[in-house]
This record gives structure tokens, C-alpha cells and sequence, in this order.
């Protein structure tokens, strides 16, 4: 859904990545200072019970994902071991996330939800491996309604929400994204099927 917003997201950010290169700062250097920064702001602030605030460093920090796109694009690096590097630094970012998220639960006492909330985290992942799978093999496994972005602010709004005091926030966005996740997972699965076999 949200996938598609990410050329008006490039064009917002598109100065902030000129000026960026204009220091002689590498694409590669921002998506890792990005990761890092998520994943110790997500780490630190959402198990603590800081979820607004932390929603909102993390919302920031996520922009570091657009800008190292437009900086590529801008400087002609785009290539395959920047694709690559982004990716893989994505996945370590959602786990940073949706595992600051089960430990919040986990140290309330709310098992239920720290279990809902890892199984949100391993179908995030397997959505994406659906689609680099099969499109290493030479088949479609993407779409779906729950695309990284799509999950990222799901999460991220039942954070805010739930911080500014709707207990039932941060529950709600994990059912949503497990249904989503589930119906993307079964849209992928069924595409690479049909195209891997053709």
C-alpha cells in the first residue's frame, strides 16, 4: 500500500541527500548510521515503556532508508550491493523493532501479546524472503497489503497511540498486522507458485 508513496518520499528528502553528498557522506554510511540508530533507539526506549517517544525518534531515524536511496540515485550509485546492503540492514531494523516490542509485553507479564508480537516479527520476515526467493529463482512473489513500509507504520502508530494513553493501541496494530501478514504471506506464496511454475 504505503510502497507506493516512496517517490513522493523521495522527492521530500531529495535536498537533505544533496547536501549529504555535498560533505562527501557515502549512501552506504547513512544506511548504517540509520540502522544502528533504529535499532538502539527501538532497543532502549520501547521496552521501558517510552513507546510515544520512541515512536517518534524511530518514525525520524526511518527516513535514513529514503534518503540513502535518493543519495545513490543523485551520485549514479545505484547498484546491486547497495540493493543488497539495504535489505539485508532492513531486516536487522524490523528485528530491533518488533523485538523491542515482544520484550515490552514479555516484561509486563502479558504473554499472550509478546507471543502475538513474535510471530508479527517472523511473518514481517518471511514476507520479505517470499519475494527475494522467488525472484532469485526467476518466478513473482511480490504484493500483498503488508509491505515493509505498510508494517512499519502500523507498528509505529500503535506505539504513538498507545504511549498517549490507549492501552489498546499497540494490541490492536499487532492483530491488524497478523492478519495482513498472514493474507500477504498467502498472496505470496500463491504468486510464486503459479509463477514458478509456469
Amino acid at each position: 500500500m504505503l510502497e507506493n508513496l516512496r517517490a513522493f518520499g523521495d522527492r521530500l528528502v531529495r535536498p537533505i541527500a544533496r547536501l549529504l553528498l555535498a560533505l562527501r557522506v557515502a549512501p552506504d554510511v547513512v544506511t548504517w548510521l540509520g540502522t544502528v540508530a533504529v535499532c538502539v533507539t527501538a532497543l532502549i526506549t520501547v521496552p521501558q515503556g517510552w513507546l510515544w517517544q520512541g515512536a517518534l525518534i524511530i518514525g525520524v531515524l526511518s527516513l535514513s532508508d529514503t534518503i540513502d536511496g535518493a543519495m545513490a540515485r543523485l551520485d549514479d550509485r545505484v547498484g546491486r550491493w547497495g540493493a543488497f546492503l539495504d535489505s539485508s540492514l532492513d531486516r536487522v531494523a524490523d528485528g530491533a523493532i518488533f523485538g523491542s516490542v515482544v520484550i515490552f509485553f514479555a516484561l509486563r507479564g502479558e504473554q499472550a501479546w509478546a507471543v502475538l508480537a513474535l510471530a508479527v516479527l517472523v511473518t514481517g520476515q518471511l514476507i520479505s524472503y517470499l519475494k527475494a526467493r522467488a525472484e532469485s529463482l526467476g518466478g513473482t512473489g511480490g504484493g500483498g497489503p503488508a509491505a515493509r513500509a505498510d508494517r512499519i507504520v502500523i507498528i509505529l502508530l500503535g506505539m504513538l497511540a498507545h504511549g498517549l494513553g490507549l492501552p489498546w493501541a499497540l494490541p490492536a496494530a499487532l492483530v491488524v498486522l497478523a492478519v495482513l501478514g498472514g493474507w500477504t504471506v498467502a498472496l505470496r506464496m500463491r504468486r510464486a507458485a503459479r509463477s514458478l511454475a509456469e
